[in-house]
């Protein structure tokens, strides 16, 4: 039998998880795994100051009191380490998850603690906008889901799906965009005069050609492969003045 586990960082009583969870539910035994309470922007994070705790709230759906992250690694390597998952589908998040986003996001986190456990993943991210659904993107994973089942799946697949909020147009595979942000610090104080702060940030868009950004900007679902291997290969080759330099530091004694 295929098995399926979704998790998110939205929660586990989110809209985008509970419909995600009926749409692949005729494609293999569905597994929930996810925060107790919203998760986004937790980035790549794992609890390790304080013990974890799982809770079954109905059969095959579970929530922690932790990360995406600790989701998927307990599941994994505890709750379903007899029968382990064919597939980890993490979503559907409540906004885009696009270009630099992916280094903060939860959503996409969770796939990437799948793939260093050796499971193929996939990112699902719905575009809000007025009067949107997550049924679009519901639609997108099940067929994105049943159409990866059938192909022999290498263990670091990690794909990072975008759906856009207007229309589908069409699908494209694209490439990391540029999203960055202003950063600014909002300083406040609390009723006994203590300082505390916000972070806040404005996004700035580079919608170039052949991007997730371009894609959903085009209303079509943007898929981009990712990978965990952050060498800067380029960088081996035009930084060996470095190691010359640092010749010296050999022990020569």
């Amino acid at each position: 039998m295929t098995r399926i586990l979704v998790t998110n960082d939205d929660g586990v009583f989110s809209e985008g998880i509970k419909l995600l969870a009926e749409a692949l539910e005729p494609l293999g035994e569905v597994t929930v795994v996810a925060p107790d309470r919203e998760q986004s922007a937790s980035g790549h994070s794992l609890t390790l100051h304080r013990p974890l705790r799982i809770r079954q709230l109905e059969e095959r759906t579970y929530s922690v009191d932790g990360t995406p992250t600790d989701c998927v690694n307990l599941a994994i390597a505890w709750l379903l380490k007899d029968n382990p998952p064919d597939l980890v589908v993490s979503g559907i998040n409540f906004g885009c998850n696009l270009g630099e986003d992916v280094t903060y996001s939860g959503t996409v986190s969770a796939t990437f603690e799948a793939t260093l456990l050796g499971v193929p993943s996939v990112a699902l991210s719905q575009e809000v906008s007025e009067h949107f659904s997550f049924e679009p993107a519901a639609r997108v994973a099940h067929t994105v889901v049943q159409k990866l089942l059938e192909a022999k799946l290498p263990p670091d697949l990690l794909l990072n799906i975008n759906i856009p909020s207007a229309p589908i147009s069409g699908v494209s595979l694209t490439k990391l965009g540029r999203r960055t942000y202003s950063q600014s610090v909002v300083e406040k104080r609390d009723p006994r005069g203590r300082r505390y702060f916000w972070l806040a940030g404005t996004p700035e868009w580079t919608a170039e050609d052949g991007t997730d950004i371009h894609a959903i900007g085009e209303g079509r679902v943007s898929i981009t492969p990712l990978h965990l291997d952050l060498t800067d290969y380029r960088g081996l080759e035009s930084y060996d003045w470095l190691t010359d330099k640092l010749r010296g530091l050999a022990d020569t004694t």
